[in-house]
């Protein structure tokens, strides 16, 4: 099924508080993002690599359509241009690829070498990027309220994740297995981050979407996973809605059962499970994480719970009793167990 970046709770309010235009390109987004939730996707059918460890990328421009993959513009092997958005896509796909190869050993998104597609220049001051089953596609933003949607490696690589999450785990998009499908893709997307950077644990700024907010929007990106519901307040986008707590936790309707809202409480998580540990965060919970998603006898529907008995006896069995406390600590810590 297709993943948006931009939860539908941010276009509504952009919807509520944007000037004309602003609302127009929100309302086209948000409707657009409806339809592709309502359509079906097949399995990926992009070539193959052969070995592990060489990344196939292709990079498309859609020219201001809405019409996919849209003109090829660069492939393995070919020198890339001068277009912003197509050399950024082109490098994060590739930083993205690299971290699951190198960390986990994984050959992709589907650990069998599928090819990493992506389109640029989708729509008209399209308000989003989006994950559809097959490939990445990105919108431009308007540069008002959101900057290029490919200016944030860690977005690319959250929505990129969910991939491996749909071939590995395929956690039901609603309620609490929704909201950790989305945290696992907060989670990997802020370790390629981290693993671009260089940065350990302790000097991450555990911040989605960094760079993405446009000049003047006050907030520092889309979420926060050290302190979920602080990453913005602004007069157009309102206050950051993510609860840090179980105590907190959103009941509601909207955006599937609040699969972006309480992503927040296992996104805290893990980060405190991090932190703790220490050293880089893809070394120890990140692998335990990894583990889980892999984990065969992971439910689809998945609650907080369950999945946080799995990384607590991941941690373990990969490593030792002292990693599983740390994860069980930080679960504790957030009201989950």
């Amino acid at each position: 099924m297709p993943y948006s970046v931009i939860p539908p709770y941010i276009l509504r309010k952009i919807i509520d508080n944007g000037s004309g235009h602003q609302q127009d390109y929100a309302r086209r987004t948000l409707t657009h993002v409806q339809h592709l939730m309502a359509e079906t996707w097949q399995k990926p059918v992009a070539p193959h690599t052969a070995a592990g460890g060489h990344v196939e990328r292709e990079i498309y421009d859609a020219q201001n359509t809405q019409n996919l993959p849209g003109n090829l513009v660069r492939k393995e092997g070919q020198p890339g241009n001068s277009d912003v958005a197509a050399e950024e896509a082109w490098n994060y796909l590739g930083v993205t690829y690299d971290f699951f190869w190198q960390t986990y050993q994984r050959n992709s998104l589907d650990n069998q070498g599928l090819a990493l597609l992506g389109t640029v220049h989708y729509g008209r001051e399209y308000q989003n990027a989006f994950w559809n089953g097959q490939q990445m596609v990105f919108g431009d933003g308007d540069g008002e309220i959101f900057n290029r949607f490919t200016i944030a490696i860690d977005v690319v690589a959250h929505e990129l994740a969910h991939g491996v999450t749909e071939t590995e785990a395929g956690l039901i998009y609603f309620e609490q297995a929704g909201a950790l499908n989305e945290s696992v893709s907060d989670v990997f997307g802020s370790l390629v981050k981290q693993f671009n950077l260089k940065q350990s644990a302790d000097r991450a700024d555990w911040i989605i979407g960094e760079g993405l907010l446009a000049a003047g929007i006050q907030g520092r990106g889309l979420r926060s996973m050290a302190e979920p519901g602080t990453a913005y307040d602004d007069p157009m986008l309102g206050k950051d809605p993510q609860p840090a707590h179980m105590d907190h936790y959103i009941k509601t309707r909207d955006d599937n059962g609040g699969v972006h809202l309480n992503s927040g409480i296992p996104n805290r998580a893990f980060y405190l499970a991090a932190k703790a540990l220490g050293g880089y965060a893809w070394e120890l919970a990140g692998h335990a994480w990894y583990d889980t998603v892999c984990d065969k006898e992971l439910p689809q529907d998945a609650d907080f719970k369950t999945f946080a008995q799995f990384t607590i006896r991941h941690g373990q069995q990969r490593f030792n009793q002292s990693v599983g406390q740390a994860i069980e600590q930080a679960w504790q810590e957030v009201g989950v167990l």
